[in-house]
């Protein structure tokens, strides 16, 4: 069906619409009041953003989801971009979910990390931004409260109280050494503790050691008055007049660049931060970022009770909603001094990360006019080759762009079929099978490619994409210096037949960065090599042998003792073992004797 079809029948329920290319994959998702209305306006009207007249051009067709509210378009949308990750929509890293603080309910709770899906017998305590902050709360429980942090298994099989005990991190109820009374009360006290509830805490200790002092148990009187000392300390270091929970929200823009700070504030203390920039959100207004940025953020997590931000949002009721969460635009004087560290860290944050972007593109370059390239290498890629003894050949090929390394297109290759040892060949067959795949699946190519090596390699690389057909990347060999020594590295180059040999002063940032990624090629490779040598030698030769599974392989090895035996043994022997007739016995010998 045509799109215009399409647009005419559509319908004016809220709801979600995906974009799709000619491939059939989404390249946007997003949601609408009214689904006509918006998705309509895409082809009807002269977009002034140029991202925008770059997804209209991509589009094939789309298709649409139909909700019941707006709130629920929202969410359902927050979770599509998720799913698909569009080209052109604003993107975050996809994170886990946020790790709280469980106290059990066994006899004797257990206080421990956790993250996941929450059960009801548990109580739990967060969310907190990070495992490295609730594992430094879990320490300080420990010392102040020595509620057990073993787990029931270590706790159910104890005799006698361990390590933790010995130094004054728990008070062992495994073994008696605590009361269940008075374990009950350090639990109840970590549990007012940690919900927020400081000075209730100190109030609760303060009359229970008075208490204790008057009965004369001057030995939990002095254990609650070490409790309340630790905790006083506590709350004069993280002093605040908020014990709410909530996260602030910074947006900046600079230089088209949007960036985002979030602060994680816990009972009124500021215990973690993260600083995010949003792929696919340059020049966007600092308002529809900040939108689209919190459905993708908090979708799925537990949002805290409050959401401090820095701009006004376009859809606040609806986000608000969603969430179910309390969102502050224009914050009071005990919540201001919050925002304005959130902002100040914001642009501080981005202002460094746009210095570092200008630093990689200004070595850029700097590598352009070096290699006299017609254009700008963004894209680069290198190759290294990795044996010992000729044994495991491996090639690696990886990837930079715009002058940072993207792990995750990162390629290895298992070289086959090539007199071991011969490095020539393994080039030769890793350049082919990158760049022939490349042009038949229609790829982009780099605009740079590295070759560590000498001469030799680069030209097996430069005669490979002469045969099928490549001359607009540029081939560069990266020579080691004298003594193989870092920093005194050549780059080779071959122009109209003629070889051009460049050395660089070593602290030059381009022979850094050329250093950084054939390291980066050669760290790879070996890693990958090691890994199938490893692998080759735990193989057994057994199991190259059609007809022995993994029982049969069981049977000749109990039988014998081990693979040295079996080599010996003749195929009368053989055959004595269970499940192996003479056919098989005999095929056994035979290959086994040819891989000797």
């Amino acid at each position: 069906m045509l799109i215009q079809e399409k647009l005419d029948n559509l319908t004016q329920n809220p709801g979600v619409y995906q974009m799709l290319d000619k491939q059939g994959l989404v390249i946007y998702v997003g949601k609408a009041k009214n689904l006509k209305n918006r998705v309509s306006s895409y082809f009807v009207k002269r977009h002034d953003s140029g991202k925008t007249r770059a997804l209209v051009a991509n589009i094939d067709s789309f298709e649409v989801l139909v909700t019941e509210t707006e709130t629920q378009a929202l969410l359902l949308e927050a979770e599509l971009i998720k799913q698909h990750m569009p080209r052109y929509n604003i993107l975050l890293k996809d994170s886990k979910s946020y790790p709280y603080i469980a106290i059990s309910n066994d006899k004797h709770p257990r206080v421990s990390f956790f993250r996941g899906k929450k059960q009801d017998k548990c109580q739990y305590f967060g969310p907190y931004p990070s495992a490295h902050v609730v594992r430094d709360s879990l320490g300080l429980l420990k010392k102040i409260f020595k509620v057990r942090q073993c787990t029931n298994a270590t706790y159910r099989s104890r005799s006698r109280a361990c390590l933790e005990y010995q130094i004054g991190l728990c008070s062992a109820p495994c073994v008696g050494h605590i009361n269940d009374e008075n374990y009950q009360q350090d639990v109840k006290m970590m549990s007012l503790f940690l919900s927020g509830k400081g000075k209730q805490t100190l109030d609760k200790i303060s009359e229970k050691m008075q208490i204790a002092s008057t009965h004369q148990d001057f030995e939990l009187a002095a254990r609650l008055r070490d409790q309340l000392i630790d905790l006083r300390k506590i709350q004069e270091r993280h002093a605040s007049n908020s014990t709410a929970d909530m996260d602030v929200i910074a947006v900046c823009q600079q230089d088209g660049v949007n960036a985002i700070e979030v602060l994680f504030i816990r009972s009124g203390k500021q215990v973690g931060q993260e600083f995010i920039l949003p792929k696919n959100s340059s020049h966007q207004a600092v308002e529809v970022v900040l939108s689209a940025f919190l459905p993708l953020y908090y979708v799925g997590k537990d949002t805290p009770k409050q959401l401090l931000l820095s701009h006004q949002l376009l859809d606040k009721k609806n986000i608000s909603t969603a969430l179910n969460t309390h969102i502050i635009d224009t914050p009071g004087k005990d919540k201001k001094h919050y925002l304005k560290i959130a902002n100040l860290t914001v642009k501080e944050n981005l202002n460094q990360n746009l210095l570092a972007r200008f630093r990689k593109k200004s070595t850029l370059v700097h590598l352009q006019s070096i290699l006299n390239l017609k254009k700008l290498p963004e894209t680069m890629e290198c190759f290294d080759i990795s044996h010992m003894m000729g044994e495991s050949t491996t090639a690696s090929c990886v990837v930079f762009e715009k002058g940072v390394p993207k792990v995750s297109k990162y390629r290895q290759f298992d070289i086959k079929n090539i007199t071991p040892g011969d490095d020539y060949a393994a080039m030769n067959q890793v350049i082919f099978r990158r760049y022939s795949k490349r042009l038949k699946n229609k790829q982009p190519l780099p605009d740079l490619v590295f070759i560590d090596g000498g001469l030799g390699q680069l030209n097996q690389a430069i005669m490979v994409m002469d045969s099928i057909g490549i001359d607009e990347v540029q081939l560069v060999g990266v020579a080691k210096g004298e003594k193989r020594k870092a920093g005194l590295e050549t780059l080779i180059m071959v122009e109209h037949g003629q070889v051009r040999k460049i050395n660089l002063p070593p602290h030059d940032p381009a022979l850094m960065l050329v250093n950084h990624i054939r390291d980066e090629s050669h760290r790879f490779a070996i890693k990958n090599h090691r890994l199938k040598r490893s692998k080759k030698r735990t193989t057994s030769p057994l199991e190259a042998i059609p007809g022995v599974g993994k029982l049969r392989r069981a049977a000749l090895l109990n039988y014998f003792g081990g693979l040295q035996e079996i080599k010996q043994a003749s195929v009368d022997e053989i055959q004595k073992v269970h499940g192996i007739n003479l056919a098989l016995a005999t095929k056994i010998v035979e290959m086994l004797n040819s891989s000797r």
